[in-house]
């Protein structure tokens, strides 16, 4: 493909909030206690200082030097051994893509802190730009490297410890060889990056900050108005999706043009690159089989009426409703507790669940806090949504979240923590080799989250707040396994129509409320306005086809958790090597040492069956 350097983006994960109005953020933070911000000097001391400037010299240095020392030159190096032979070019561009991505994230996460500042919109996309001129030094020699035979790099490999280090990454990147073009096309699609896919990035991400939502008169961010769909008040719910829905209509247009741009976008390079299927770019950069991903858009499609169907069913009858209103879904039930939780709270539930599982690893994360590698606080034009970004292996992760003392918050610092502790042991891999295929990249966070729920529910005794626990526990496994294939599936359908000409609103609107009404089921009724509700979710925007993600890691996480409760012997030590292993190995070896194999249909069936059981459990519970 264009090149194995570091992105310089930041994904965003777990849906989308932007940050809270100032006064409702003061308000907040009082009653959460004092809520962290990250610490960006350990990266640079400032965007002006002499530390960036003296390392954006040396990539410029550097990056000509290694063009200059070994481009033409791959062939004859990978029969050589010793400094001219392929190991110290690796070695060398392995520094450079740690060195891109330091510079990358730090310009990315001064923009995340405060997407309202132009200053740092121009800084980020100075950067951006600077290191996208510097990568063109660097796309021949992924190119290159491609084009030498297999036989020669299986001697090089066999011949060179230093090359035979990097045999993983070297494995992995000749997957991209069929789908790679000649130099110069690759270099085109590399300087036009910044004005195409990038540029309706940042118009999404900045367009999103932007938005206000007005409500009983007083005009909000997305981020408070989501959050008031989760109100005991049924008329407080009603009055934030007509909000939600007004904003996203009279923003339809915007939306609709960068939707439509980046499908286009999308199928131009697919065309270009020799790919059949529309999601087959995502299914290679996952390292994932698209039979096994169609596997599991199937079972979980199969799975609607015994997951999402059947407990929006019973959910409607708790609600005192023969039917609920879209905006209904995510409502809490009577018994759940309205106390908000504050950010002590939060961090000691979380550290003492991981550190049930393993001191270790409770150890890493609270490293997290005690070092300010977070940033807690919902604040004007901070970034949406929560995600832990792994930065680079010279340096640490950074995790972002808008905490505002929900229980959903708690668990969102469990999954981003899970992030951050995965990329931190997969860092001895180092920059090539540290970043994890998405099929995997879900794995910590998720087993995060279930060690951090089952500590709260193993706590809890009084019945009615057992019951809460459990419905909030299965809305959230629902939204993670049924909500994003139905995304994906939605994805599927956009991307597919794109191709016949470009889309009008109403037409994306359809697609979308097709997906819904399947996947939610005859106990949610879709009235009008729902039609618009696409137009919040990043992923579609920032990283097409990723959402499948979100269902693979649920269901893998829950086959691997039954593993875990069965006492499986030296579990956490075979946990710890999937973790650490990074992007060095296919998820298919990592998950044999579990005896688990995410090509056999009954895997799925597996990891869907734990989410019916917790719904037997709340159907139990209402009986009882």
């Amino acid at each position: 493909m264009t090149s194995h350097v570091r992105p310089n983006g930041i994904n965003i994960r777990r849906g989308i909030v932007v940050a809270a109005d100032s006064a409702a953020t003061s308000a907040a933070t009082t009653e959460l206690g004092d809520l962290p911000t990250w610490r960006l000097e350990d990266l640079y001391d400032s965007r002006d200082g002499a530390a960036l400037k003296a390392d954006l010299d040396s990539a410029t240095e550097r990056a000509r030097n290694f063009e200059a020392a070994w481009k033409g030159k791959l062939t004859d190096a990978a029969q050589k051994t010793g400094a001219q032979g392929l190991g110290p070019a690796i070695a060398e561009y392995d520094e450079l893509d740690d060195l891109f991505g330091k510079i990358g994230s730090y310009a990315g996460l001064t923009y995340f802190s405060d997407t309202s500042n132009p200053a740092n919109g121009k800084f980020y996309g100075d950067v951006q730009a600077k290191l996208t001129d510097l990568s063109s030094h660097l796309l021949f020699f992924a190119l290159e490297l491609n084009r030498i035979d297999d036989a020669v790099i299986d001697a090089a490999i066999a011949r060179d410890p230093a090359v035979a280090h990097y045999q993983p990454w070297i494995v992995d990147l000749r997957k991209d060889k069929p789908f790679q073009l000649e130099d110069k096309l690759e270099q085109l699609f590399l300087d036009k990056s910044m004005t195409s896919a990038a540029a309706f990035n940042r118009l999404f991400d900045e367009t999103m900050a932007d938005l206000r939502f007005e409500v009983d008169g007083e005009k909000q961010s997305l981020e408070i108005t989501l959050n008031m769909l989760q109100e005991p008040d049924p008329e407080v719910r009603a009055k934030a999706a007509a909000a939600l829905s007004a904003t996203f209509k009279d923003n339809l247009r915007v939306f609709t043009l960068i939707t439509n741009t980046l499908a286009k976008d999308k199928a131009i390079s697919d065309r270009w690159r020799g790919f059949d299927d529309i999601a087959d770019s995502r299914h290679l950069a996952n390292r994932v089989e698209r039979e096994t991903v169609d596997a599991l858009a199937a079972a979980v499609k199969d799975a609607y009426p015994r997951l999402s169907h059947r407990y929006y069913a019973m959910k409607a009858k708790w609600l005192g409703m023969e039917t609920m209103n879209f905006w209904d879904r995510n409502a809490p039930l009577p018994e759940t507790p309205n106390a908000v939780i504050p950010w002590a709270d939060a961090k000691d539930t979380v550290l003492s669940a991981y550190g049930a599982f393993s001191p270790e690893m409770a150890d890493i994360a609270r490293r997290f806090f005690d070092e300010q590698w977070i940033d807690a606080p919902a604040r004007p034009g901070k970034a949406p949504g929560a995600f832990a970004h792994p930065v680079v292996p010279s340096a640490h992760p950074y995790v972002l979240v808008n905490y505002l003392g929900k229980p959903r918050d708690v668990m969102t610092l469990a999954h981003e923590l899970g992030h951050g502790v995965h990329q931190v042991l997969a860092g001895g891999q180092g920059a090539l080799m540290c970043q994890t295929p998405l099929t995997l990249a879900e794995t910590a966070s998720v087993f995060g989250e279930m060690l951090t729920f089952r500590a709260l529910l193993e706590k809890t005794k009084d019945k009615k707040e057992r019951k809460a626990m459990l419905a909030q526990k299965v809305e959230d496994m629902i939204n993670t396994v049924v909500r994003q294939i139905a995304f994906y599936e939605f994805e599927r359908k956009v991307h597919t129509a794109r191709k016949e000409g470009e889309l009008t609103a109403d037409q994306i609107g359809e697609l979308w409320l097709s997906v819904q009404e399947e996947s939610l089921g005859p106990a949610i009724k879709i009235s009008e306005g729902y039609e618009t509700w696409w137009t919040y979710i990043p992923h579609f925007i920032h990283s097409p086809f990723y959402v499948y993600a979100y269902a693979f890691g649920d269901c893998l996480v829950n086959s691997l958790y039954a593993v875990y409760q069965n006492a499986a012997p030296g579990f956490q030590d075979k946990y710890f090597d999937l973790l650490k292993a990074g992007g060095s190995k296919h998820y298919s070896e990592l998950l044999k040492p579990f005896g688990l194999d995410a090509s056999d249909p009954a895997f799925w069936s597996k990891g869907l069956s734990m989410i019916e059981s917790l719904i037997d459990e709340l159907e139990a519970l209402d009986k009882a």
